[in-house]
């Protein structure tokens, strides 16, 4: 996984904090199914996520504008993930829905 190339602020970010639960059940197929989908929803504009080895992790999806982040929302096949998700993939979940307005960096210049 690498960094989200984004744009220039304003933008909105949608930050979902979770914790597994035991074993894998379909999950890691329907998350890269759903990170596909999302890619092709108008005002996507990327992903970024990390889990630990106890289960808790965060994946943060980037958007142009609250009505682009509602509209993934009520997407149907994202929907039915979510309900997948409830009842099966998930002890405990919270979504944070931010507008970023500061982003900074830091890189250090890899000479090798």
């Amino acid at each position: 996984m690498s960094f989200a190339a984004l744009p220039d602020i304003p933008y909105y970010a949608v930050i979902f904090a979770a914790r597994r639960t035991e074993g894998d059940k379909g999950y890691a197929d329907m998350a890269d199914q759903m990170e596909e989908l999302a890619a092709t929803m108008p005002g996507y504009l990327g992903f970024e996520s990390a889990r630990s080895a106890n289960g808790f992790g965060l994946a943060i999806s980037y958007w142009e504008s609250e009505q682009a982040i509602a509209n993934w929302k009520h997407q149907a096949d994202h929907q039915q993930a979510r309900e997948i998700g409830r009842a099966q993939w998930y002890e405990h979940y919270t979504v944070r829905v931010a507008k970023v307005e500061r982003s900074y960096s830091m890189k250090t210049n890899d000479q090798g």
